[in-house]
């Protein structure tokens, strides 16, 4: 879509959020589920454990690197809590949020919580657009053709072809996680501000410290140096790119505002975003993004209560004639690489 396709007449504006917010209450969707956190909770950090657990009884085996790709999957779900956390659905108060944030974020996953919050609510208050949103910065991938346009060397020739190297790319996206912590962390600005707000600094540090070490010493404790480093590699590439494919349906080949676009509240979340069709099952695997649409509308709102807030938002926006977009997983994925490949266009011409 263009800007002028996510453009919206002022005489649409006002009311129509808070419309749909007061059906999704009196539905009673934003009412906390303490009881069905708890079970996922105990469920998710049981098998996290267990699987840390067998790890040290299997010892120095090769069968370390299928327990690598099963550590993969629970560190992701692992990261999925601390994204509720991050959002405060676990929790209404701040204090009890941030120490389940800085547990599943910094102690067992290795990622700094309050770096991810920060940018994390940039991308909500402004998704998929071009100068606002930081999952949109242009990086090893490019998503609009001027970020294309202004790539030099390396750059441009991953461009070219980076649809094809997406997911290639994502092996990387654990690495590339880590390495951002600790440099939003430690981060100054020439002048000798913190160039990252980050609350609690100095326990954010000292939680990654553990992580490394714990994991590290394990790891090397249990079995030998070639099979811990395979083990770290096999863990890390394959917990990027479940992130990667667990994030990457929510909005790549979406519409990209930018500042000529004036788009009120319930526009800006609904155009930006798409949702995931599937059972159950997907709705685990995906930590309930797939239903990425409610949940930008409503950040608040417990993971299990957005299957029930989707027909409300879907037949609302059929009402407002707002488009609502909605795939299979593998369509999903056509369509964010299809962006990718047309953003590369140019340069495959030249």
């Amino acid at each position: 879509m263009t800007s002028s396709t996510l453009a919206a007449p002022s005489t649409r504006r006002g009311s129509e959020y808070a419309q749909l917010s007061r059906r999704v209450a009196e539905a009673g969707l934003f009412v906390r589920r303490p009881g069905s956190y708890a079970i996922r909770i105990a469920l998710t950090l049981g098998l996290f454990l267990a699987g840390w657990a067998l790890v040290v009884a299997v010892g120095d085996s090769w069968a370390q690197l299928a327990l690598a790709a099963g550590m993969a999957v629970a560190t992701t779900q692992v990261a999925f809590l601390g994204h509720d956390a991050g959002h405060r659905q676990l929790f209404r108060r701040r204090g009890p949020s941030e120490l389940a944030g800085l547990i599943a974020g910094n102690l067992a996953v290795g990622l700094s919580y309050g770096w991810w919050v920060e940018k994390h609510n940039r991308h909500h208050a402004n998704p998929n657009h071009t100068d606002e949103d930081p999952d949109v910065g242009a990086g090893a991938l490019v998503w609009t053709h001027d970020q294309a346009a202004a790539t030099r060397g390396l750059g441009r020739r991953l461009a070219r072809r980076q649809a094809w190297l997406f997911f290639p790319l994502l092996l990387l996206e654990g690495l590339a996680l880590h390495v951002a912590s600790v440099r939003a962390l430690a981060g100054r600005e020439p002048d000798g501000r913190w160039r990252t707000p980050v609350r609690h600094r100095a326990v954010e540090a000292l939680l990654l410290g553990a992580h490394a070490v714990g994991y590290l010493g394990l790891l090397f404790a249990v079995m030998s140096p070639g099979k811990a480093l395979l083990f770290v590699a096999v863990h890390q590439g394959l917990w990027g790119l479940y992130m990667g494919c667990a994030f990457a349906p929510n909005h790549k080949g979406m519409p990209m505002p930018t500042a000529d676009d004036d788009l009120d509240f319930l526009r800006k979340q609904v155009l930006t975003s798409r949702n995931v069709r599937g059972g159950r099952f997907v709705d685990v695997a995906l930590g309930a993004l797939n239903y990425q649409i409610e949940h930008h509308l409503f950040p608040n709102m417990p993971r299990a209560n957005l299957r029930r807030a989707r027909p409300i938002v879907r037949t609302y926006c059929a009402e407002q004639g707002l488009p609502y977009v909605e795939t299979g997983l593998i369509e999903s994925y056509r369509q964010a690489l299809a962006h990718l490949h047309e953003v590369g266009r140019p340069l495959r011409r030249g």
